[in-house]
């Protein structure tokens, strides 16, 4: 799907009188491993109207399933299976016939017969009582961070190999990342750790939180020893999140997971989830705190 120079043009405008009126602006932080502005544009686009909310089974998610498929591509992120789409079947229940998850590989370069899987969930509400639920923290977020860790990777190919999860059907009820968990293409047995990614970009007391380390304590000193990045406060906490999102899927089969998130806000699920209510200096510094979480991995033994 092509998006329009204006569009483009209206996103860097928007970067640029947010971060005029900050001083913890993006400018303050100059080491980044990925671009900002591509970091942006993603989130602006994914979460735009363009997209219809991108619901499972929808127009909007297919638009956003292209829309990813060929960034994949031009990052050189490779399809995990015959394709980048792996189609499972919704329950009955849901008046939909299926939904289709995302998943591109970077093959390891020492331990390529070892995985981890970094994920994000592309869908959300769609359009209710027209309104557009288009989702910008929920998850777009997510997504397109999952693009500046293919940017880390063009620089710094990873010791492991990584999975790139974007699933399909977590708002209803996980089905994408369960599926992929009980149907995992490789053998489930060289999926070693899950870094799920879901509301990464606002928080009004800079916080993001780690979730996991509660369940698997030999990634406590990990989380404990990452730098976070500018602004960005880290912490580990709300053991109670365990099933909130698709790092559930990995839990329930003793797959090791790290979540990270935000607390929830006014806009959760709400229609005015949009790209210009995310902060934008959390937002680059939180997604730079993850890849530097994912350094440290690296540099363990899986």
């Amino acid at each position: 799907m092509k998006l329009s120079k204006l569009f483009l043009l209206c996103v860097l405008c928007f970067i640029s009188c947010k971060t005029d009126k900050k001083k913890d602006n993006l400018n303050e932080e100059t080491s980044y491993d990925f671009s900002k502005t591509n970091l942006i544009y993603h989130i602006a686009a994914l979460s735009s109207n363009e997209f219809e909310g991108r619901e499972t089974g929808t127009e909007g998610a297919k638009k956003a399933k292209e829309y990813i498929i060929k960034a994949f591509q031009q990052l050189n992120v490779e399809p995990l299976g015959e394709t980048f789409e792996q189609v499972f079947p919704m329950p009955e229940t849901s008046n939909i016939a299926q939904g289709e998850n995302i998943l591109g590989v970077v093959k390891g370069t020492t331990e390529p017969n070892t995985y981890i899987v970094i994920s994000a969930h592309y869908d959300h509400l769609g359009i209710r009582n027209g309104q557009i639920y288009n989702g910008a923290d929920d998850d777009a977020s997510g997504v397109s961070a999952l693009f500046a860790f293919a940017e880390y990777f063009q620089k710094y190919p990873p010791k492991y190999s990584v999975i790139f999860a974007a699933f399909d059907a977590e708002e209803k009820g996980l089905v994408g990342s369960y599926y992929f968990v009980d149907n995992p293409i490789i053998k489930k047995e060289q999926i070693k750790l899950n870094i799920n990614m879901d509301m990464i970009s606002r928080s009004k007391k800079k916080e993001l939180y780690a979730v996991g380390p509660q369940h698997y304590p030999s990634y406590k000193s990990l989380v404990e020893t990452t730098k976070a990045h500018g602004n960005v406060i880290l912490k580990i906490g709300h053991e109670e999140w365990t099933t909130a999102s698709d790092h559930a899927a990995f839990h329930k089969a003793n797959i090791p997971f790290i979540y990270f998130g935000v607390e929830d806000h006014k806009d959760y699920h709400r229609p005015t989830d949009d790209f210009e209510n995310i902060h934008l200096d959390f937002y680059v510094n939180s997604v730079q705190t993850i890849i530097n979480f994912f350094k440290k991995v690296e540099e363990t033994s899986l």
